[in-house]
C-alpha cells in the first residue's frame, strides 16, 4: 500500500474522533484496520460506540486488505472544503471493501472521468500534517488482485 501518486493534493484534513482512534492510529503505519462486533465478527463501517443494531460495545478491530470496488461514483468539478481550485477536478467515490463494508473515499491516480462503477481499486495513502494518513483509492490492475 504506497502513498497517492500525486502528493500535492491539498484538503481540509479530517477530526480524529475518540470513536475512530485505532482507526486513526493504524493510519499512521499506513495500515487499514475496521471495527468487527466482537460477537458476531462481522465487519462495519464507520466507527461509533456501538455496533450498528444492537447496543454492543465490544468492538475488535482487524487489517482490510485494501482491495475494493468502485459502488458509485461523482465527479465534482468544483473544489470541496479545503481543495485547491487550480486541481481540477476530483472522484468522490463509494467504495465496496473486499470485508464487505462500504466507505466514502477518493479514486486518485488516474482521470476522474475514467472512475466506473464495478472498476477494481486498491488502498493508497495521503499524508496528512499530524502524521496521519488519509485512504484513498486508486485503479488496481488486475493482476494484484
Amino acid at each position: 500500500m504506497t502513498e497517492i501518486p500525486d502528493g500535492s493534493l491539498s484538503l481540509l484534513e479530517p477530526r480524529a474522533g475518540e470513536e475512530g482512534a485505532p482507526f486513526w492510529e493504524a493510519t499512521r503505519e499506513r495500515r487499514l484496520v475496521l471495527p468487527h462486533s466482537s460477537s458476531t465478527g462481522e465487519p462495519f463501517w464507520f466507527p461509533r460506540e456501538f455496533v450498528p443494531g444492537t447496543l454492543e460495545t465490544d468492538i475488535e478491530w482487524r487489517e482490510a486488505s485494501g482491495n475494493a470496488t468502485v459502488y458509485a461514483v461523482s465527479v465534482q468539478h468544483k473544489p470541496g472544503p479545503g481543495r485547491d481550485p487550480e486541481a481540477g477536478p476530483y472522484a468522490v467515490a463509494l467504495v465496496d471493501l473486499d470485508e464487505g463494508v462500504r466507505m466514502m473515499t477518493n479514486v486518485v491516480g488516474c482521470d476522474p472521468d475514467e472512475v466506473r462503477c464495478g472498476m477494481a481499486v486498491r488502498l493508497v495513502w495521503h499524508p496528512l500534517s499530524d502524521g496521519r494518513n488519509l485512504p484513498m483509492f486508486t485503479p488496481a490492475e488486475e493482476d494484484q488482485r
